[in-house]
């Protein structure tokens, strides 16, 4: 199989995907299809992999990826990229935000005999969280610290003012 064989596979993965074609990608996957995410305590076969995708996409139903790079050596696929969407639907127990979040991702797919065998997913799922405002970071919390010192230092130099004043 070529190397532009091996990519249209997985673009035209990515489009279906896009589009909520997850009977197309479904038959795009290996019989033994696995997936690999980053924090997931097992690898996700086919059944697993469809429930993630469903979720997935009712969470995010305007989903679109774009690429900045696409890779290949030998029988792996690596897209590099962003995916942008607004959040519609509950993903992982937080309700809808209707916000919108650009998030960057590099996955690897593993193509046998014209279909997708393996996959693995990284993303900056952290960067997503915080965009649609379910968690806050170290570093947004000592800006708040902040905030809110020199807040309290402002009122205990009024006060002080105050006092020597009266």
């Amino acid at each position: 199989m070529s190397i532009e064989q091996k990519k249209e596979i997985v673009l035209r993965y990515y489009e279906e995907f896009d589009n909520g074609n997850l009977d197309k990608i479904e038959d795009m996957l290996s019989p033994n299809f696995v997936a690999h995410f980053p924090g997931s305590p097992a690898s996700l076969n086919r059944e697993k992999f469809k429930e993630f995708c469903l979720m997935f996409r009712s969470a995010f139903p305007d989903i679109r990826h774009s690429f900045e790079d696409i890779l290949v050596e030998e029988d792996k696929v690596v897209t590099r990229g962003i995916f942008a969407a607004t959040h519609k639907g509950k993903l992982q127990g937080f309700p809808p935000t209707g916000k919108q979040v650009t998030v960057s991702f590099i996955h690897i797919d593993c193509i046998v005999d014209g279909k997708i065998a393996e996959h693995w997913g990284e993303a900056d799922m952290m960067g997503m969280l915080q965009q649609l405002g379910t968690i806050i970071l170290p570093i947004q919390l000592v800006l708040q610290g902040l905030k809110i010192g020199a807040l309290v230092l402002t009122v205990l130099c009024l006060i002080s003012f105050l006092m020597t004043k009266y």
